[in-house]
């Protein structure tokens, strides 16, 4: 059986749509139905909010990196025997980047390509009738999609909800529920987004309180017959998956170390790898018998006096990376590196596998998609190996150092080709995070 589904998106960023679509996924699972999440566009952090609404497992799609066949094994995986799927959009909804039409990393490419209609979720605030203007621009804007709905959210009273309604029905668009303003509904946030749901204080507490708010105020039996079928493009394909590093693979987790695409450890243990995860928080060493180590991304920054002072974590990957291949994604480059200056300005001593030499006083946001060609053998592939993903982060590289690049970068709006990320002996790390190989 194949679910249908929907995308909950929104005309621009902060419009309330994750808060939205966690108290949708949460009010429909507590009604009994089998729910499960996924997140258009790179965001890593959102997924482990639905997988705790949903208590099932979420993962993304994202049209600029993926190709159709991985998209459908993913979005196909995520509707079979499944109820609904309740997918969360990113950013505006035709917010994209130079690309092929149908791959430029709007949420619009992934309705139109698995056929979801889209629920609009519209910050009301300082508007009334007008908000209809915006969600009809929506509506015609991009003839491939079918917007079903809208749910209103700022709501500042019953007068001001009638005023809006008023303007959506002029443009024959259903509302299907409005939500007022309630600070104690907003998830708290870091410099890359949510707090992540393992560090979120009273988490299921707080998705109930979300479900509770979102089911008086949401018709959810229409929003469930908002739901499409979900078409799947080149139903049976097998997409190239970005290659498992090892056959066991020793990978960090635990506050420091987080951010792991789901579809990228699913795709591993799909190549029958195995997943030992260690954390070097309490001061452990990557586990004997792992054939190669993963240090994902995260906030190693908030914890760079622990990490630094964690001797043995240190000294088991300084030898394990003897004779053994290790990786740092971002977070996890920084902590391969030499030192890492923290927030205040303290320097801290890190693994020195890589010469880099990071800072986090010196903030400046690097944010983008990525196209890499890997520079030699290697963790992510063969020398000359495309790949695409993504960068994140607001740490700074005070130094580079003398080791050799991992990868000449590119990204989506013509730049010129640059060495990037780090590469001695076994140890490789760069601050780009793979998505997948590209087509």
């Amino acid at each position: 059986m194949t679910a249908p589904g929907l995308i909950i998106a929104a005309p621009r960023s902060g419009s309330g749509k994750t808060t939205i679509t966690l108290g949708l996924q949460r009010a429909l699972t507590r009604r009994g139905l089998t729910v499960r999440g996924l997140k258009c566009g790179p965001d890593y952090i959102d997924p482990a909010f639905h997988a705790a609404a949903t208590g099932a497992p979420s993962a993304n799609l994202d049209s600029f990196a993926m190709p159709d066949t991985l998209l459908g094994q993913i979005a196909g995986e995520a509707a079979r025997n499944t109820d609904i799927v309740i997918a969360e959009g990113s950013m505006g909804l035709f917010d994209a980047v130079p690309g092929p039409e149908g791959h430029t990393g709007a949420s619009a490419d992934i309705a139109a390509l698995l056929g979801w209609p889209v629920v609009l979720v519209i910050d009301v605030s300082g508007q009334a009738q007008s908000a209809a203007a915006i969600a009809l621009g929506c509506k015609l804007y991009d003839p491939r999609i079918r917007i079903a709905g809208v749910i209103l959210n700022k709501v500042a009273s019953e007068r001001h909800r009638r005023l809006v309604a008023q303007g959506m029905e002029r443009i024959g668009l259903p509302v299907l529920g409005a939500l007022a303003r309630e600070a104690s509904l907003i998830l708290p946030e870091r410099h890359l987004g949510l707090v992540q749901a393992g560090e979120t204080a009273d988490l299921h507490a707080r998705l109930d309180a979300l479900a509770d708010a979102v089911t008086a105020a949401v018709d959810l039996d229409a929003v469930i017959s908002a739901a499409g079928e979900t078409r799947l493009p080149l139903a049976g394909a097998r997409a190239a998956l970005l290659p498992a590093p090892g056959r066991r693979i020793a990978i960090a987790r635990d506050a420091a170390f987080s951010f792991v695409y789901p579809h990228v450890e699913a795709g591993w243990l799909a190549a029958d790898a195995e997943l030992v995860p260690f954390s070097p928080l309490a001061d452990e060493a990557p586990p004997d018998g792992c054939d190669a180590c993963w240090l994902p991304g995260g906030y190693p920054e908030l914890h760079a006096g622990t990490l630094a002072s964690a001797t043995r974590f240190m000294a088991g990957l300084r030898a394990f990376a003897g004779s053994r291949p290790v990786h740092g994604e971002c977070g996890g480059y920084m902590v391969l590196g030499r030192t890492l200056v923290d927030a205040d300005g303290t320097s801290h001593a890190m693994a020195g596998l890589l010469s880099v030499e990071t800072s986090f006083a010196r903030r400046k946001m690097t944010l983008g998609y990525r196209r890499a060609i890997l520079e030699e053998d290697g963790p992510l592939g063969p020398a000359d190996a495309g790949l695409t993903g993504h960068e994140f982060h607001y740490a700074t590289i005070v130094a580079q150092g003398e080791d050799r690049p991992l990868a000449m970068v590119t990204d989506p709006h013509g730049s010129a080709p640059v060495p990037a990320g780090s590469r001695r002996g076994h140890v490789t790390g760069s601050f780009f995070h793979a998505i997948a190989v590209a087509g």
